[in-house]
């Protein structure tokens, strides 16, 4: 009997390619820069531009005008600038008619701004926070003052004060020879005129604000108030206002900021004439009017910064303390 021998023939080991042996190349390891060069000359590009700006165009002009408070220029080269120390603050104080005028004007324009406007724009944001039909339709329409330029309101309000043809007069009889009411020329009337235009428009901006703070209030401390039978009053006085106490800190600092810093609308009325100066008026007055006095304008510039400051800070730091404890 013959035994049949198999034999297996094993595979043909694979023949490497010619050439030399290809390099393995190793992967470096640790931090991989995720940004290329082109990426950060970009990003320092976008960052540094509007840094540089904001220094130039903030910081050293407003430490420029501190330091032009103290002298004597007339705008016209650097040589022509005289340090007079005090100065100008003196005469300020003591010389210049429209001073103090202005100065109450700007408090009666806080006053007004904090009792009329912005109750009425936290009764708005609450009516509309409701959710009721086209809620969308109605911020739009009390937003839409905010949004259009001041000058333009100012322009629109003329309209209306127009002694001959102004909706006012002509609604209440008032646009006739002899009746006329000169609401923007007469000094008595037109600083409220002026006020009304700045509530219509400030409104609008405490609604939005006191809306954005309503959004933010937990639903459930409304549904646990219900469940103790508090009404609707009663739920807003003693849940829902006091979790808007970071909302009134904005809405304090907003309003001193814009009626410390009123213009366009007085500028567009009368240009801060009769009745209705303003520090901003002087300051501009001042500064780019046909006097010139760059030194007396700054000086006006310092005051209100430091009316600005000094209203503002001690109200922050008291509200942060304040709220760190609680």
């Amino acid at each position: 009997m013959s035994s049949e021998t198999t034999t297996q023939i094993p595979e043909a080991a694979a023949v490497p390619p010619s050439g030399p042996a290809p390099v393995n190349k190793r992967v470096p390891r640790g931090h991989k820069r995720l940004l290329t060069r082109r990426d950060r000359i970009t990003l320092g590009f976008m960052a540094g531009v509007p840094t540089v700006l904001h220094v130039a165009l903030v910081w050293v002009t407003a430490l420029a005008s501190i330091a032009l408070a103290f002298t004597s220029w007339d705008g016209i080269g650097f040589d022509s600038i005289k340090w007079v120390g005090l100065d100008n603050f003196q005469q300020l104080f003591s010389d210049n008619p429209q001073f103090w005028p202005a100065v109450q004007h700007n408090v009666i324009w806080f006053v007004v701004l904090i009792l009329i406007p912005t109750p009425f724009g936290l009764f708005l944001a609450v009516q509309l926070d409701k959710k009721i039909r086209f809620s969308r339709v109605y911020q739009t329409a009390f937003f839409l003052p905010v949004v259009v330029s001041l000058a333009v309101t100012g322009f629109v309000w003329q309209l209306v004060y127009n002694p001959d043809t102004g909706l006012i007069n002509s609604l209440i009889g008032a646009n006739k020879p002899g009746h006329y009411i000169d609401w923007i020329g007469d000094p008595h009337l037109n600083l409220w005129a002026v006020l009304i235009a700045a509530s219509w428009r400030h409104t609008g901006y405490m609604m939005i604000l006191y809306l954005a703070g309503l959004k933010g209030v937990d639903p459930s401390l409304r549904e646990a108030s219900s469940l103790d039978g508090a009404n609707e009053w009663q739920t807003f006085k003693n849940v829902i206002f006091p979790t808007l106490r970071p909302t009134n800190t904005v809405v304090l600092v907003v309003t001193i900021i814009e009626a410390l810093r009123a213009f366009d609308l007085v500028f567009v009325f009368n240009k801060g004439a009769q009745g209705t100066e303003l520090l901003s008026i002087l300051i501009t007055n001042n500064i780019i009017g046909e006097s010139s006095r760059i030194g007396y304008g700054s000086a006006i510039a310092v005051v209100l910064l430091v009316i600005s400051l000094a209203v503002i800070i001690p109200y922050l730091i008291a509200t942060f303390r304040k709220e760190r404890q609680a």
